[in-house]
């Protein structure tokens, strides 16, 4: 640049017929190629400024929205410009709790809504033009005909066997099916297939394929606040529950041997000499099939009007909805070995009962052979129901 600087300053002598021909040529040059200058100057004119844009608010759900679910995404998005600030107010004049993203472009709601509510936007943003935009809007929640409870039979933190199901017992009908079985999800440490089956309106039941994996840690999710259960009707609050899946122990009971065998994690530690349902009568009889331990109670009052009895009974440990249990019976000890001459149950000593009592989980299998008559597929009793008819129960 220097360099050039040193030419253009230097002194030049030239002689005046020079001058005159350097002074024609210009001006021919002038008048023919007057374009090119002007094009040169176009080109290297500074191009027009482009205006700020203004802030663009955009709300979900849209202003006026009316029926919206209380757990629908609730959110403020911004474009061309940044979020001042925002609030979401319920008719009680409470905010609503809320996160605000790290570029202040979007605010998202923080907390389930309530059913049949207004709530209304406020605030403002600012463009990238500098001016405020102020944040407007409102809308309303559904407000359901009723709403429908729900309860699991799993508690947060507990140990149970390793055929335990995952039961949902609903406070009223479900009507739709469907999208209550959607929102309800099971997740495990050790993978496991395993599907929904409809015991009934009021009873839907999660069942692994196969026995859990001993130590599983499962999730049960039924996420049912704001999911519509048919006819008006919503969920009335989502139930999680976290629990885990014990040692393995297996009852392996025979009713032609008379024997109760328990296996724990593939070693037998216990063969006990026992009485099932008498055989003549199949309204008594024991049935074939896999159990699983519902319950254990100290005491239990057996009642039964048509076979006329009605007796308190110590260890009881219960096998079906059925009145069928595994439970101390003295009375029987001269059968237990050799003969079958309960009502169905599975009679033991009281010293055998209270050992097994003890060491049992609620969720492990009880696995009947031996009886001329197998537990219906069709009836309540979960474990009993073949896969592919236990699949055909799901509502999806």
């Amino acid at each position: 640049m220097l360099g050039e600087r040193r030419r253009v300053r230097r002194w030049v002598t030239v002689g005046v017929a020079a001058l005159a021909a350097f002074a024609v040529t210009a001006t021919l040059t002038s008048c023919s190629g007057g374009s090119t200058p002007r094009a040169e100057a176009q080109g290297n004119a500074s191009p027009a400024s482009v205006p700020a844009k203004p802030a663009k608010v955009g709300v979900t759900p849209a202003d006026g929205a009316a029926d919206v679910s209380p757990v629908a995404p609730v959110k403020v998005d911004v474009a061309d410009g940044t979020i001042n600030d925002v609030a979401l107010t319920n008719p009680e004049g409470r905010q609503v709790r809320g996160t605000l993203s790290p570029d202040r472009k979007s605010w998202t709601v923080g907390e389930e809504l309530g059913y049949g509510k207004t709530y209304t936007w406020s605030g403002s943003a600012v463009g990238a033009d500098g001016n405020q935009v102020p944040i407007t809007g409102s809308f309303t929640t559904v407000r359901p005909a009723r709403t429908i409870s729900a309860s699991v039979n799993v508690g947060d933190h507990q140990t149970y066997g390793i055929a335990m199901p995952i039961m949902v017992i609903f406070s009223a009908p479900v009507p739709d099916k469907a999208s209550v079985q959607k929102a309800m999800t099971v997740e495990s440490s050790v993978p496991a297939e395993g599907a929904w089956g409809w015991m009934d309106n009021k009873t839907a039941v999660w069942r692994p394929k196969e026995y859990w994996k001993p130590g599983t840690q499962v999730t049960a999710k039924i996420k049912l606040y704001g999911v519509p259960h048919g006819e008006g009707a919503y969920g009335a609050q989502d139930v999680v529950s976290t629990f885990t899946i014990g040692r393995s122990q297996i009852v392996r009971g025979n009713t032609s041997t008379h024997r109760m065998v328990v296996i724990r994690d593939g070693q037998q530690i216990a063969d006990y000499p026992a009485s099932y349902g008498a055989d003549f009568d199949p309204g008594r009889v024991t049935r074939n099939g896999t159990y699983w331990v519902m319950s254990r109670q100290n005491t239990v009052r057996m009642k039964n009007d048509k076979y006329n009895y009605d007796v308190v009974v110590n260890w009881g440990v219960q096998l079906s909805y059925n009145g069928e249990y595994v439970h101390a019976y003295d009375q029987s000890a001269w059968a237990q070995g050799k003969q079958n001459v309960s009502h169905g149950c599975v009679n033991l000593t009281t010293a055998r009962a209270k050992e097994y009592f003890d060491n049992a989980l609620v969720g492990d299998p009880v696995e009947i052979t031996g009886s001329a008559i197998d537990i219906p597929p069709t009836g309540n009793d979960i474990w009993a129901v073949p896969w592919e008819m236990w699949v055909a129960k799901s509502a999806v």
